[in-house]
């Protein structure tokens, strides 16, 4: 192409400057072959650094092999993880902070009820306290008023030794005491077991209204929710999801130990679940989390064999996670 450029250059140059050539001296031949020389070295120079660029920039998209993009994928999926466990750490501050402020309103309503009953018993104890002082100084006030009454020598004699020595003892060897009435009844304190909370119908509205409390975020009464469901449906084509979703609400929460244990039951009881594959990836990762790095590595390397057809972000994930906790390392 620059060549037959050049070419077409050449050609416009001679039909312009054909009738110079025609009507002028050697000398300034020579001069204006010199300068069209020139000209054409700095158009050929123009042309060749902007083709060698053009070019440049094709090899370097076509050096883009498939193995660099799958680390670019890497890449932009360890950012949406960063960015997932941020939202994460988020969620579980703002339900934190939610948790506080609640037992915080319960203390000040209990605080506020207990005073106002200790003011009511201070009120009523004052109360009675002055009334009760009030009717001693009647009384002293009478006696007094009885005893200016009575004059000295007065009152009606009375034999001394009035109670006999036999009123003071008792025939019986041992000293009777006055008996305590027993209680009529004894407070006891009976264990009620938790109240199911899923309401009646069929497993699908169960399911929905479980999954409910995780799109609010109240992973307590979620997990109470999928427990039950998965006791009650064993079978359930959805009993394998719900299983799941109950092993994310305690890694939600960073209970690891008990997500490994729920993940762990997911994989033996349900293997054929939608779920499975992520599932087992999930559990490896916990396991990893809890100090068990060998079998939390042999989990996450086992997404690819044992679910070959799972979706290409779980298997992704799954190649992520084991560049993250250096599992190939690990191995040799």
């Amino acid at each position: 192409m620059i060549r037959l450029n050049n070419k077409k250059i050449l050609i416009t140059f001679f039909f312009i400057f054909f009738p110079f050539f025609a009507f002028s001296n050697e000398n300034n031949i020579s001069e204006i072959l010199s300068i069209i020389q020139k000209d054409l070295r700095t158009l050929e120079r123009a042309v060749y650094s902007e083709s060698f660029s053009n070019q440049k920039e094709k090899n370097n998209l076509n050096k883009l092999s498939s193995d660099d993009e799958e680390d670019i994928l890497t890449r932009h999926l360890l950012k949406l993880n960063e960015i997932e466990k941020q939202f994460q750490e988020l969620t579980n501050k703002y339900e934190e902070i939610n948790f506080k402020l609640d037992k915080l309103s319960t203390r000040l309503s209990k605080v506020q009820s207990d005073n106002q009953l200790r003011f009511q018993q201070l009120e009523s104890n004052t109360k009675a306290s002055l009334t009760q002082n009030y009717n001693l100084l009647d009384e002293d006030k009478n006696s007094n008023v009885a005893q200016n009454d009575i004059l000295p020598g007065s009152s009606q004699p009375s034999d001394l030794g009035s109670i006999s020595y036999k009123d003071m003892t008792s025939e019986g060897d041992k000293q009777s005491i006055q008996a305590i009435d027993a209680t009529k009844s004894v407070v006891t304190e009976i264990f009620v077991n938790e109240e199911k909370i899923l309401p009646e119908g069929s497993p699908e509205d169960q399911y929905e209204f479980a999954t409910s409390f995780l799109k609010v975020g109240d992973y307590n009464m979620a997990e109470r929710a999928f427990r039950e469901f998965v006791d009650n449906n064993p079978e359930n084509k959805l009993s394998g999801n719900a299983q799941y979703w109950y092993a994310e609400t305690f890694r939600i929460r960073q209970l690891y130990t008990d997500a490994a244990s729920a993940y762990l039951e997911g994989y033996q009881k349900y293997p054929e679940s939608e779920k499975a594959p992520i599932n087992l990836l999930k559990l490896g990762i916990s396991l990893v989390q809890i100090g068990e790095k060998d079998q939390g590595c042999l989990m996450i390397a086992g997404v690819k064999k044992q679910y070959p057809q799972a979706s290409q972000s779980v298997l992704q994930k799954a190649k992520y996670e084991e560049k993250k906790f250096d599992c190939k390392k690990n191995k040799s």
